[in-house]
């Protein structure tokens, strides 16, 4: 399905767009517990724009190695599991060992769409922007009617807000899965010293924010159904005390107060 693990005929006939140029685009999939959705996700992805899958696997139970193990995906486990946070830093050093130039997060859960990929990487390709954020709030209405429980749209609304006020940003949804990175902010960004929990997304845009990288949106759809992953009340809680934890964090930093690792190089 991806050209670089297409046989030499097959590839020939795959044709980067040319919105996406000689960029190299990794798509990496942070994995637990994937394998009903996993196959019908990597269909999805548009082969022209994607030239390499990683899957990494945080310790499944369900088979979902074994699933990946069967697509054109690369796929990289781990013995323990190490959370969120911790899946997503071995996909994007791994991402960054095979000089990708532009860095998709994609949930293997099929709760976002792949075809939106090209809009994605084409404002980092042109050099627009730094971060690219998939927002379910671009599109009126988008996020309810997608199934996103009331309780999760209020805080997304209220996280969302203070951020913006903390981070000096106008963004319409700081709280999406679905992004992607240039290759010199995730060289630039110190995500390794972030948190192993959901936490990290939070303090990753942060410190995008502080460091002067540029943050472009575009709309994305989502689907709430029974084997999309899910944060539970209690996950959202702590969440949602660790992002504003970090908010404050960057404002003490930032006027000499409090140093903090997250926001030193």
């Amino acid at each position: 399905m991806i050209a670089a693990m297409l046989d030499t005929e097959e590839a020939a006939r795959v044709v980067a767009p040319s919105g996406k140029g000689s960029a190299k685009v990794v798509v990496v999939m942070p994995a637990h517990n994937a394998a009903q959705t996993l196959e019908q996700t990597v269909e999805a992805i548009p082969d022209a724009w994607v030239d390499e899958i990683l899957l990494v696997d945080d310790a499944s139970s369900d088979g979902t190695v074994d699933v990946a193990r069967s697509l054109p995906v690369h796929v990289v486990w781990h013995p323990h599991n190490v959370g969120y946070g911790g899946n997503q830093k071995t996909c994007y050093l791994q991402a960054l060992q095979r000089n990708a130039d532009v860095v998709v997060m994609l949930h293997p859960d099929g709760q976002y769409e792949p075809s939106i990929i090209p809009q994605l990487v084409e404002p980092i390709v042109r050099g627009e922007a730094d971060v690219v954020l998939g927002s379910r709030f671009l599109i009126p209405g988008g996020a309810i009617a997608g199934g996103m429980p009331r309780w999760k749209w209020l805080a997304n609304r209220v996280l969302t807000t203070l951020e913006n006020r903390l981070m000096g940003t106008e963004l319409s949804e700081l709280h999406t899965g679905y992004r992607a990175f240039s290759r010199q902010l995730l060289l630039s960004v110190p995500f390794l010293r972030n948190s192993l929990d959901f936490a990290f997304d939070s303090e990753l845009l942060m410190q995008a924010s502080y460091f002067g990288f540029r943050f472009h949106e575009v709309p994305c759809q989502t689907k709430y159904f029974d084997e999309a992953s899910s944060v539970s009340l209690r996950q959202g809680i702590v969440y949602g005390i660790k992002t504003l934890w970090t908010g404050l964090r960057l404002v003490l930093h930032r006027n000499g107060v409090w140093r903090s690792r997250k926001f030193a190089r």
